[in-house]
């Protein structure tokens, strides 16, 4: 998605209030929707990249998530799958499992809605080279290895925080601020 892809802003509340170029959007700290897919492997790896240096957000730090920004009238959904085959280079996955939904704040005036998913890629990947400088599946116990010593999206880190707490019951049993229509 260029810098000049028009993008749904939406409030607090996640209700979108108005429309504008990604790349303004981003400049200015204007509230937008990103869907975060974990890809899992056949043997339940998961697909772990470093971003390209040309990356408009967060350049050359490390993810577990494959997704991006939801497009202007696009639902969190379609935007999962859509990013999902584009990153990895596949086509024809499942439908992305929606798992929770959270309002990611950096601290420095920049948020964002953020849609989590899951995904089993059972294809072989060819990630797209504009937005995926390395990749690979790793398991899950390396993934928690390489917490420590690579520098890692500070949303992505977020979004698998979240997940790893909801997954061992350390997270309210339904997140109030995930919601059913887009």
């Amino acid at each position: 998605m260029s810098t000049e892809e028009i993008i749904d802003i939406v409030d607090e509340n996640d209700r979108v209030v108005g429309r504008s170029p990604r790349g303004e959007a981003y400049a200015r700290g204007l509230r937008h929707r990103c869907v975060f897919v974990l890809a899992r492997d056949a043997e339940g790896r998961v697909f772990v990249h470093r971003r390209t240096t040309t990356k408009q957000v967060f350049p050359s730090l490390y993810d577990m998530f494959v997704g991006g920004v939801v497009g202007a009238g696009e639902s969190y959904d379609e935007a999962a799958l859509r990013e999902a085959e584009e990153e990895l280079g596949v086509r024809g996955l499942p439908r992305p499992e929606r798992l929770f939904t959270f309002l990611y704040d950096d601290g420095a005036g920049h948020s964002w809605w953020s849609a989590v998913y899951e995904v089993r890629c059972d294809r072989p990947v060819r990630p797209q080279a504009e937005e995926v400088a390395w990749g690979d599946f790793l398991p899950e116990a390396e993934l928690e290895r390489r917490l420590g010593e690579w520098e890692w999206t500070p949303d992505g880190l977020a979004a698998y925080e979240r997940l790893t707490a909801q997954r061992s019951g350390r997270a309210e049993r339904s997140d109030p601020s995930r919601r059913g229509g887009d």
